[in-house]
C-alpha cells in the first residue's frame, strides 16, 4: 500500500537531488551548488507546476 503514497514518491525524488551532493554545515568557503543546496526547493517547485498544469487540464 505504501507504493501508492504520492508523498513517498515525492520524498524519494527529493532524495535523488540530495544524493548528488550533501550539504556539510560549516563549509562556507565553497561555491554554491544548486542541486546540493536547493534540491528540495527544485523538487517542490516542479511538483507545484505539475499540479498547477493538471488543475487547468482537468478544469477544461
Amino acid at each position: 500500500m505504501s507504493s501508492r503514497n504520492p508523498l513517498r514518491w515525492f520524498a524519494r525524488w527529493a532524495d535523488w537531488f540530495e544524493e548528488r551532493g550533501v550539504y556539510v554545515p560549516g563549509e562556507e568557503s565553497r561555491a554554491v551548488d544548486p542541486i546540493r543546496d536547493f534540491g528540495w526547493l527544485m523538487a517542490a517547485w516542479v511538483a507545484g507546476v505539475a499540479i498547477f498544469i493538471l488543475l487547468f487540464a482537468l478544469a477544461v
